[in-house]
């Protein structure tokens, strides 16, 4: 029978190119799909893989998706190095959009550009403050942070269901479940006349920078990663566990917060039912497939936001259901953990012993 035996000790040059692997392997049963479903696999691909990088407005297009990716994927790599596993992004990335949709709608037309400060702020407060109750009943009652997380991104749904329902729906919005659109003075600055692509961007690769900074150059980075690793270790060098698990799940929430509060006071523009994207769990795996590394990320994040692009191009141009974005992402996560895992075991052959 087979069996999966630990290798000594894994290749360190495939356990960088797995990634490569697995996207090979996700555009060969792409291709398969598309031809199954009575489609030319090449115009299939070229959907996903080229038409979202074929001029300037189509890279403009995937800086917009990938930003809040991005942000979202540092503040995870955060928790996931730390072995706190914070499930529950998409919540946090909702309560932060909500919390500035807050102080968005407190704005008028006497208000000044100055107000663009405290939205994004209230988005990293928002996000924080929905990880802080994980972190609170983790640390209190030693309550599983993967539920918690991911229970409370469906509080976050219906508490914004709740609101652009009730208190702040648009009265003159013809019934539909939204808010007012923002004053003008409240959108986040964009880069280019005539592009979406806003100063997220900007804060995106600074996070790239500060992420790096803090895990490979700074004591308080090194104790997070070795209490990941070893918390024995961890301990015994006098690291706290308790700080730990606060200080990554207080940093996540306030990156998918920001997330949030760029995405509502940007291309959204106004609080609707459908800022929740899915960002907060295509971030998950944005996070593996960039390897926990700042630079890996940057490079997952624009693929995952090639993939949601061409889930609406494929919609759109071959009749096909937008679900697909998240068949891609699917097949790329689940290709990256089985090579991962001939990276890190073999298989072998063990004969059954005769009774």
């Amino acid at each position: 029978m087979l069996k999966l035996e630990a290798r000594p000790e894994p290749s360190r040059v495939w356990t960088y190119a797995s990634p490569l692997l697995a996207l090979a392997i996700t555009v060969l049963i792409g291709a398969l799909m598309f031809a199954a479903l009575g489609k030319d696999p090449v115009k299939g691909l070229q959907m996903f893989f080229w038409l979202p990088i074929q001029s300037g407005y189509a890279w403009g297009e995937l800086l917009v998706k990938a930003t809040p990716l991005l942000i979202i994927a540092l503040g995870l790599a955060v928790c996931f190095r730390s072995n706190v596993w914070n499930i529950g992004a998409e919540g946090q990335y909702i309560i932060g959009a909500i919390f500035a949709a807050g102080v968005a709608l407190m704005a008028d037309r006497s208000t000044g550009a100055w107000i663009v400060v405290p939205i994004l702020l209230a988005g990293v407060l928002g996000g924080m403050v929905w990880a802080g109750i994980t972190a609170l009943l983790r640390d209190r009652f030693h309550a599983n942070e993967i539920l918690v997380s991911l229970m409370l991104v469906y509080v976050a749904v219906q508490l914004l269901s709740y609101l652009v329902g009730g208190p702040w729906k648009d009265p003159m919005g013809f019934n539909f479940p939204q808010s007012k659109t923002f004053e003008a003075v409240t959108r986040i600055p964009r880069l280019f006349t005539g592009s979406r692509v806003s100063i997220g961007v900007f804060f995106a690769l600074l996070g790239v920078i500060g992420l790096w900074v803090f895990l490979f150059r700074t004591r308080a980075g090194f104790s997070l990663q070795v209490g990941g690793l070893a918390p024995a270790a961890a301990r015994y060098a006098g690291f706290s566990s308790r700080k730990a698990l606060w200080t990554a799940l207080l940093i996540s929430g306030g990156a998918a917060g920001l997330a949030g509060a760029l995405e509502v006071a940007g291309p959204i523009g106004q609080l609707t039912p459908y800022v929740p994207a899915g960002y907060g769990f295509a971030a998950i795996i944005v996070a593996y497939v960039g390897r926990l590394h700042p630079v890996g990320m940057v490079l997952s994040a624009l693929l995952m936001s090639m993939f949601y692009i061409g889930g609406e191009l494929a919609q759109s141009r071959l009749g096909l259901t937008k679900s697909l974005t998240g068949v891609f992402q699917g097949l790329l996560l689940f290709s990256l953990l089985a090579c991962d895992t001939l990276v890190n075991y073999r298989l072998t052959l063990h004969k059954r012993r005769s009774a």
